[in-house]
């Protein structure tokens, strides 16, 4: 019963946004509300669970999300983001620059999570879309899918990291099988999958365009990068600073206030402000409105992530994917296929892929022991089903059909099931790889 509740949410969630023409904030309000009546939840707890889920959803992710869209309008608006594009288009070649574009998500991905990674890259991509007039989705997907692919693949991201130690597995076979199984994953679903969406028509967010601005006005090449590229030089180092604990407990708590991606983000944008901005002869009130200008074309994105952190609470809040992990359970299959279709499963029903892949692992964890398989090929397995087809109920989704202003059509078309390659050929690789170990 449960299970054609959520199928009717969804469902009805699609028609309100696509046919109706609501608000999607709105859409995933109703919704959340109704989803949490059908399913059991008191009156009296439906809207903490609400409230929760929007308070939960958007306590990290309005800071990340807002900084770095600041971020990300300063580097565009003073020029570094115009130098960087035109230095990868001289590095790469215009025939190239969507491998440009996957290696750099690729490496700046592993030390970086996904949303910092995110909104921080894709003012890069527009602004290498709109020196080469090609299609922002034929540029971007690349670079979107190699942050995907190590955002659910390689710790030390959160779900991956927290697999490992669930399943004690090895962390370092884990990130070498993970580097194995991502390669061919980000190269299927990135460049080759998108050389078929070139005819998707996109305008992005006209909140990361800046004219042309002259060679002589640009910062310099230097400048540029590393600048823009502060956060995952902090972030790589952050990913140390636990391996450096001493003796001294205000000096790692220090490393970890530092490490923290809020304080990352925010330490980026004060240098930003001083290297790109008042360095460069602008005024701080110029840098400022940068910022300003940056808050009200995001407003809407935080409200649809907000939506859906309501709606996974309610499905969190109703136990939902228990009754869906005991369904499972019941079919005989390969444990690792099992582990990746409740991953799955899960995913496509919550939205969330680190939930999905917590979830799934919380399930077959106590059945570890009757299998006969690797533990870090099980991490991989979880997270590659914990990447499998992003739809309406996913922030990300809502992040790249806003981001790239698509429609939900053409979002499916194109992050969908890019978001599907993923973890089909993870799942192919954990498969081959369990041959051989």
């Amino acid at each position: 019963m449960s299970l054609l509740v959520i199928l009717a949410c969804i469902i009805l969630l699609i028609l309100l946004i696509t046919w109706a023409k609501f608000n999607p904030f709105l859409a995933f309000l109703i919704v959340s509300l109704l989803a949490g009546w059908w399913l059991g939840i008191p009156l009296d707890a439906l809207t903490k669970s609400v409230k929760k889920g929007i308070g939960d959803m958007l306590g990290e992710l309005f800071i990340i999300i807002g900084v770095g869209a600041m971020l990300g309008k300063l580097v565009a608006e003073t020029g570094a983001a115009q130098r960087i594009s035109q230095t990868l288009i001289n590095w790469f070649g215009q025939k190239y620059i969507r491998w440009a574009m996957m290696v750099t998500g690729f490496i700046v991905g592993i030390p970086l999570f996904y949303n910092v990674g995110f909104v921080l890259l894709v003012p890069l991509v527009f602004s290498v879309v709109y020196q080469t007039k090609l299609p922002a989705v034929y540029v971007g997907l690349p670079l979107i899918a190699a942050l995907s692919v190590t955002h659910g693949f390689l710790p030390p991201h959160p779900s991956p990291t927290a697999l490992v130690a669930q399943f004690h597995a090895n962390l370092g076979h884990t990130l070498l099988y993970g580097f194995i199984i991502a390669i061919p994953s980000v190269i299927i679903a990135g460049p080759l999958f998108s050389s078929t969406l070139k005819k998707i028509k996109s305008v992005p967010l006209q909140s990361f365009y800046t004219p042309p601005i002259s060679e002589d006005r640009l910062p310099g090449t230097f400048n540029s990068f590393i600048t823009a590229l502060l956060p995952v030089l902090l972030l790589a180092i952050s990913t140390l600073l636990p391996l450096m604990q001493t003796k001294s407990v205000a000096l790692n708590k220090l490393f970890v206030f530092i490490g923290d991606p809020v304080i990352v983000m925010l330490l980026s944008l004060l240098v930003a402000a001083y290297t790109l901005g008042i360095k460069t002869g602008k005024t701080l009130a110029q840098v400022m409105s940068y910022c300003s200008d940056a808050i009200k074309d995001v407003s809407l994105i935080l409200l649809v992530v907000a939506g859906a952190g309501a709606l996974k609470q309610i499905l969190i809040d109703s136990g939902v994917s228990t009754e869906i992990g005991a369904l499972l359970q019941t079919w005989h299959l390969h444990p690792l296929i099992l582990g990746w279709l409740i991953a799955a499963t899960i995913r496509v029903c919550m939205g969330s892929a680190t939930i999905a892949g917590l979830t799934a692992a919380g399930i077959i964890a106590p059945l570890m022991s009757s299998f006969t398989v690797n533990p870090s090929l099980m991490v991989l397995s979880i997270g590659a089903g914990s990447l499998m087809f992003s739809h309406v109920n996913d922030a990300g989704f809502w992040m790249f059909k806003e981001y790239f202003n698509l429609s939900v059509k053409d979002t499916i078309r194109s992050w969908s099931l890019m978001e599907t390659i993923v973890s089909v050929v993870g799942l192919i690789g954990v498969l081959i790889l369990n041959l051989f170990i």
